[in-house]
Parts: C-alpha cells; sequence; structure tokens
C-alpha cells in the first residue's frame, strides 16, 4: 500500500507558512484552474469521449463551462466573502466588535467521482483553495482518460508545494483515508460514503458527502403529458443516465401511464434518433455497472420502450420499464442508468407515502399545472432539492445550495457555499481595554442586586410590535455608550456589591 506520510508533511509544511492564506495566492490558484480549463479544452472533451462516449455539447456545457462559470463567480466575489461578516450584538455586548473570521482548515481531501469527471472533481477543489487550503485530489480511477489528464496537467498550473494529484484505485484511496487531512468531501456512492465517514472519525475530520438515491418524479394527471416526456427524457439520458440527480423514476395514476410512454417514446426518437449510433448519447461506464443495470431491466416490470444491451459497445437503449412494482429490483437501489420504471399509484398522498417510506433522496421533481400539488409535495416529504415542473436545473444555479440529505449527502456547495464549506467559521470577540467598572457586575461575591441588573440586561421578549419594543434598548445603549465615553461613566457607578 502506498505511503503518503512524506507528502503529507510536505503540505502541512507548506500551510504552516502561512503562505495560502493571502488574496494573492487565492486569486493565482483560480487563474490557474481558469487556465488550466481553457487551454485544455479540446483534451478534456476528447478524454470524456474516452471515458464515457460524452458527447461534445454535454462536456463543453455540464463539465468545463459549468465549471468555469461557478470559478468566475468565486473570482469576482472572493475578495468581499474573505471579508468579516458582522455579528448582530446584544445589549451587553454594545460596546464590543464581533464577526465571525473565515479562515482555511489546512489540508483538504478531495474526492471525485467518474460520471463527471471535471465538474464534480474540480469544482470542489477551487473551493478549497479560494478559501486558502492546500489540497490533495484523488480523481476517479474509473475515468481513466479523465483521471490521466488532471493528474499530468491540472498540477502545472497551479502550486506544486500546496496542491497534489494521486491516481490510483482503491489501495490509493484507503491509504490516503488512513492519513490525517483537516477536511474531506468526497462525492459517489453512499456505500462507499459510510467508507469515507468511518475513515474521518478517527481523526474527527469533518466531511461533506455528496451522494445520492432514488430522486423520485410525480405527475399529476393534470400535467402536459409533452412537456413531461421531453423533460423527464432529458434529465433521465443526458449522460446515458449517469447523473446523480437523474430522475429514477416516475409515478402518475394507472390511466395517464400509457399515454406517457407513448409522449416519453416521441420525445427519445426526437432526441437521439438511431440512439445506437448517435453521437449525442452516451454509454455506460464499464462493463461491471452495464451487467448490474441489465440485471434491473430482466428482473423488473414489462419493457415498453427499449431494452437493447450491447456488452462489447457499453451500450443500454433509452429503456422504458411500466407495471413496475415497489418489490422490483429496480426499485431497490439507485439506477444510474438509461432506464426510467413507472409505477402506479392512485393518488398523491399515495405517492407521498411511497417516498417517506425510502431514504430521503438527493432531487425530487413534481410535475403539475396545480401549484398545491407541488405544495403538498414540499411541505411532506424532504430531500437534497426540490424542482417543480422540470428536472436537474437547480443544480446550475449558483445562488442554490446543491447537496442531500441523511442518506443522500451531508454538507453543500456550489457558488459561495463551496468557499463556505472549505472555511472554519471562526467566532471573533474585541473589547476594549478598560471599562473593567462595567464588568464588575459579573464578578463574585454575587448580589440579589447584580442578578436583576444583569437579568434585566440579559432577558429577551418575543418580538410583538416591531421596532417599537426596540427602542428602549437602543435608547439606553446610546446614552450608555455616550456618557461612558465622554463622561467617564465607570468613575461614577456606584457599588453594586
Amino acid at each position: 500500500m502506498a505511503d503518503y506520510s512524506e507528502m503529507m508533511e510536505g503540505l502541512r509544511k507548506a500551510f504552516k507558512s502561512g503562505v495560502t492564506k493571502s488574496y494573492e495566492w487565492r486569486r493565482k490558484q483560480l487563474e490557474g484552474v481558469l487556465s488550466f480549463l481553457d487551454d485544455n479544452r479540446d483534451k478534456i472533451c476528447q478524454a470524456l469521449k474516452e471515458d464515457l462516449h460524452k458527447p461534445t455539447l454535454e462536456s463543453a456545457v455540464f463539465e468545463i463551462d459549468f465549471t468555469r462559470n461557478d470559478l468566475i463567480e468565486t473570482m469576482n466575489n472572493l475578495k468581499d466573502w474573505m471579508k468579516p461578516e458582522k455579528a448582530k450584538r446584544p445589549l451587553l455586548n454594545i460596546m464590543d466588535t464581533a464577526y465571525i473570521q473565515r479562515e482555511p482548515y489546512g489540508v483538504a481531501l478531495v474526492i471525485g467521482a467518474w460520471n463527471y469527471p471535471i465538474q464534480i472533481t474540480v469544482l470542489p477543489v477551487l473551493g478549497a483553495l479560494a478559501a486558502g487550503n492546500c489540497v490533495v485530489l484523488k480523481p476517479s480511477e474509473m475515468a481513466a482518460s479523465t483521471a490521466k489528464l488532471l493528474e499530468e496537467d491540472l498540477p502545472r498550473y497551479l502550486d506544486k508545494d500546496c496542491v497534489k494529484v494521486v491516481n490510483g484505485g482503491v489501495p490509493e484511496t484507503t491509504a490516503l483515508l488512513k492519513e490525517k487531512f483537516d477536511y474531506i468531501f468526497y462525492t459517489g456512492n453512499t456505500m462507499v460514503g459510510k467508507i469515507v465517514m468511518k475513515a474521518a472519525a478517527e481523526h474527527l475530520t469533518p466531511v461533506t458527502l455528496e451522494l445520492g438515491g432514488k430522486s423520485p418524479v410525480y405527475v399529476d394527471e393534470n400535467s402536459d403529458l409533452s412537456l413531461v416526456a421531453r423533460r423527464v427524457s432529458w434529465g433521465k439520458l443526458a449522460n446515458c443516465g449517469q447523473t446523480c440527480i437523474a430522475p429514477d423514476y416516475v409515478m402518475c395514476k394507472k390511466d395517464i401511464q400509457d399515454r406517457l410512454v407513448e409522449e416519453c417514446k416521441k420525445a427519445v426518437d426526437e432526441f437521439y434518433p438511431n440512439t445506437g449510433k448517435c453521437e449525442d448519447y452516451g454509454r455506460i461506464i464499464n462493463e461491471r455497472h452495464l451487467r448490474r443495470i441489465k440485471k434491473l431491466i430482466d428482473g423488473s416490470g414489462k419493457v415498453a420502450l427499449g431494452g437493447e444491451v450491447d456488452e462489447e459497445q457499453k451500450y443500454i437503449s433509452p429503456t422504458i420499464l411500466t407495471d413496475v412494482k415497489a418489490t422490483d429490483p429496480v426499485m431497490q437501489e439507485e439506477i444510474f442508468g438509461p432506464v426510467l420504471p413507472i409505477m402506479s399509484v392512485n393518488s398523491d398522498e399515495e405517492a407521498i407515502n411511497y417516498i417517506n417510506k425510502g431514504e430521503k433522496p438527493l432531487a425530487m421533481y413534481v410535475f403539475s399545472k396545480d401549484h398545491t400539488v407541488a405544495e403538498k409535495f414540499l411541505q411532506n416529504t424532504s430531500s437534497g432539492g426540490f424542482v417543480f415542473n422540470d428536472t436537474m436545473m437547480h443544480a446550475g444555479l449558483m445562488s442554490l445550495p446543491f447537496g442531500g440529505v441523511g442518506s443522500s449527502g451531508i454538507g453543500s456547495y456550489h457558488g459561495f457555499r463551496t468557499f463556505d464549506t472549505f472555511s472554519h467559521k471562526r467566532a471573533v470577540l474585541e473589547r476594549k481595554h478598560g471599562g473593567e467598572a462595567m464588568q464588575s457586575i459579573r464578578y463574585p461575591p454575587y448580589s440579589e442586586k447584580k442578578g436583576s441588573i444583569v437579568s434585566w440586561i440579559m432577558r429577551k421578549s418575543p418580538k410583538k410590535s416591531g421596532l417599537r419594543t426596540l427602542i428602549p434598548y437602543f435608547l439606553f445603549g446610546t446614552i450608555f455608550a455616550v456618557l461612558f465615553k465622554t463622561y467617564g461613566l465607570h468613575n461614577k457607578l456606584p457599588s453594586l456589591h
């Protein structure tokens, strides 16, 4: 097993030097990531083609430009994000300065995933660098061409003393997890997420786990089924269904199932004509996953569309399964492939009850012309994200947190939240050197008079009439501050003993 202790020692030495804490260093690293993305655009697209048969447009939009836009957002706002965040002060602290200082954790480990091996791997890294951390990046060995590109090319753009890329498989990841990191960010499946969390617990290392699960779709009977079919088919079949927030299964009433299937067939024919030879349609990452998905198809429901499998080409055609039961194999695990099961339910209440019996999903999608239907799902279920009348689009909105809940993940990122995730929020209180007479109220020996004053100062009351309830406190604080500063109130205070 590889030994990374020397590498970790060098990274800790680099971090302790303080070099990563300056705005200039952070900015330079972000500019390096930007240059990497821009200089290697064609190489990245080629690597993604080799790994996943990913079409150039998907590589550009979902991988390079998605990451690039988040990076630009970070670069444009980094100075403001690094500034101390003012904290509210009660009356007791009216003379103090209170703020939150975001500081880097130290050495962060980022373990990427194979399905979006640029976006999911690089995006957390840029947040870790923006926050001032040293970084060890472990790309997924399953996307071998992209992992090699990251290992060979990315370090050329970054501070080699502070950023390391470790390529390899399970032995290398296992060895890395034995080391003590200050933060771990993992994207992948729940099973490995538990292994990562267990390893982190040995050192009390905080983690962000971006996992997955079975993201449900509910289609209300009054929906425009053509619209539903196009948006669900797009979300399910992008990257050949290998997306953590892809619609995993559909629930609808029996009487609209056949019409929905027909509309989905039209959408698939439109998006991917002659699918087996279509350059816009991806492939399964490897034979093992292909055989797993084939087994789910063979043991579940009835094939209403597709079902073709070519192991040599790692190809599975867009597939729809109908008459699916809750006990079918396809409903027992995240599919992560181009297979859409449709399960009949009698009502939205039944759909909600089914969702709540399982683990909390990473995403949830509801289609209806009636907003009260969406509100019912929103208020009576829990998921990492929720989208009404579309699929997956919430992930592209940088102002929204992206992450799971329960078994679908811990923590969130994207935009400012990536920077925030890799930053320790340090509470800072600054008090002037002086005014000790005013502080004597908190020191022993205690008295009833002291207790009454302290209780009056500290006691809070529920808001009833807005600003009016704050006026006495505001006036008292202002008068006290003026008297203290102007007349030396500490010399005029009576004894409180």
